[in-house]
């Protein structure tokens, strides 16, 4: 039975942490995602910078564990969202704000995650319909720029992403994101180079942790 558009956002919540990957080595994906999977992330972002990115989608998306979620990344036009979601893709994530992209995912009914930086491109993508809007960069803003945007605008859901680490995870959380996004600080590029998949479930068991925490705690 496929998800509707509530239920994977709910998902995304209800994990909190969306691995990005950027990884250059498209063969090494599977052993990537089964790390994942053992360290307790169950959502994963493969971006379109990745080679073969929509067919890498197609190949994997029949056979992904139930409750696992693949999403694309660096989605920057509606004809690219809409061959992600054919290919298999449950929600859709851009650096960028745009409305048709949206409207391509709705129309599928799937999740989108558009990227804004500023209080008013985070609000013009959520009356948009976004589903929950992506901060990015979130490197130069920090926890603080959250709690500050959460005052007036908290019914708007947010994922940070970029500046994102395995320990500053929690902040975040605290802060108001209902879930952020990791990349490198998760999947690590040099152990991933190594085969050291290892490293990849210890990350993700300390970032899992660390979201637990922060929520068990309370905001």
């Amino acid at each position: 039975m496929s998800r509707t558009r509530a239920d994977l956002v709910g998902a995304i919540e209800e994990c909190g942490v969306v691995a990005v990957i950027r990884m250059q080595e498209p063969e090494k994906l599977g052993a990537v995602i089964a790390a994942l999977i053992e360290g307790g992330v169950r959502a994963l972002e493969l971006t379109m910078t990745v080679p073969r990115a929509i067919e890498m989608i197609a190949e994997l998306a029949p056979t992904l564990p139930d409750g696992f979620l693949i999403g694309a990344g660096t989605v920057l036009d509606a004809e690219t969202a809409c061959r992600a979601i054919e290919a298999g893709a449950q929600f859709v994530v851009g650096p960028v704000f745009r409305p048709e992209v949206i409207a391509e995912c709705h129309r599928h009914d799937v999740a989108a995650l558009p990227g804004c930086f500023t209080p008013t491109e985070i609000l013009s993508a959520w009356d948009a319909g976004a589903d929950i809007v992506k901060v990015f960069p979130a490197t130069s803003l920090g926890p603080k720029f959250l709690k500050d945007l959460r005052g007036p605008l908290p019914h708007v859901k947010l994922m940070p992403t970029g500046g994102v680490t395995l320990d500053n995870a929690g902040e975040w959380i605290r802060a108001g994101a209902v879930a952020v996004g990791i990349g490198t600080a998760l999947v690590d590029t040099a152990a991933i180079a190594a085969n050291d998949y290892r490293i990849l479930v210890t990350n993700a068991q300390r970032v899992m942790a660390n979201i637990r925490t922060a929520r068990e705690n309370g905001r």
